[in-house]
């Protein structure tokens, strides 16, 4: 339960933001701050065990991570809260709203993983959207094969801006994350699990991710009848660092549908 987090000032309501696979508090702060700026929220951005500046004190299990961030919203809410994540951690959020709705208000969920079976996913088949000569030169040689199937909004703009998302927050416990990810319980063992769940959802999906993809999420619209689903056109799995301007829009949208919440 000893998980690193920063928050915004402020009481109620709250959004808990949960951070990328390997990613921090800081880089999540990066991608949905600009979304939340003007709501009058409390915003809060938690770092996984393992992650960040949060030590890796669970068995590396997805239900361990899970059953953590349940244990840290047990003792620090006094009422349900909205869920934000991005990829993994929008997993997480959708396994906390199946095991634990009372604590959950409502879900906006980015890109987020939906199968962990790489071999299961449907994935885009297009060939990848053009991109200038050396848009990739400034990153490391061995995150070219994963930006490449990554982005979708292709510039040497936007890899900065990755970069220093991935770079950003604390070190992290990466022997922990490679046992997680690469273990047999990496998988929610109800991810499949077809539990309706009733606050309002936003799910916004890059149509250019070829990381998870944005099919299998359209299919799992029907666990949410409050949901919206969008697909954005130059956007891939790092959609907020992709189209900020988008994913403001959106989740303005899905504050707007939330009774009680004071959208900007």
């Amino acid at each position: 339960m000893k998980l690193a987090v920063d928050q915004s000032p402020g009481t109620a309501p709250e959004v808990v933001c949960l951070p990328m696979f390997t990613m921090t508090r800081t880089a999540t702060a990066a991608a949905f701050s600009p979304a939340l700026a003007g709501a009058g929220l409390r915003e809060t951005y938690l770092d996984l065990p393992g992650h960040g500046d949060s030590p890796a004190d669970c068995p590396p299990t997805s239900l361990a991570v899970l059953d953590t961030v349940c244990e840290w919203l047990d003792h620090h809410i006094d009422a349900p809260v909205l869920l934000a994540g991005g990829s993994y951690g929008a997993y997480l959020a959708t396994g906390i709203a199946r095991r634990r709705p009372e604590l959950v208000r409502g879900l906006l969920l980015v890109c987020p993983g939906v199968t962990i079976a790489r071999d299961s996913r449907d994935l885009p088949d297009e060939p990848p959207l053009e991109a200038p000569t050396g848009w990739l030169d400034a990153a490391p040689a061995a995150l070219h094969a994963h930006l490449d199937a990554a982005l979708g909004h292709r510039t040497s703009t936007v890899v900065a801006t990755v970069l220093a998302a991935l770079n950003s927050g604390g070190p992290g416990d990466t022997t922990f994350q490679e046992r997680l990810q690469t273990g047999p319980d990496y998988a929610l063992p109800d991810e499949n699990a077809d539990v309706v769940f009733d606050g309002p959802v936003t799910v916004i999906t890059g149509r250019q991710d070829r990381i998870v993809g944005y099919a299998d999420q359209f299919r799992a619209m029907r666990r949410y009848p409050r949901g919206t689903f969008t697909v954005i056109d130059a956007a891939g799995h790092y959609l907020p660092y992709e189209q900020p301007a988008l994913l403001r829009s959106l989740t303005q949208d899905w504050l707007r549908r939330t009774p009680g919440i004071p959208a900007a």
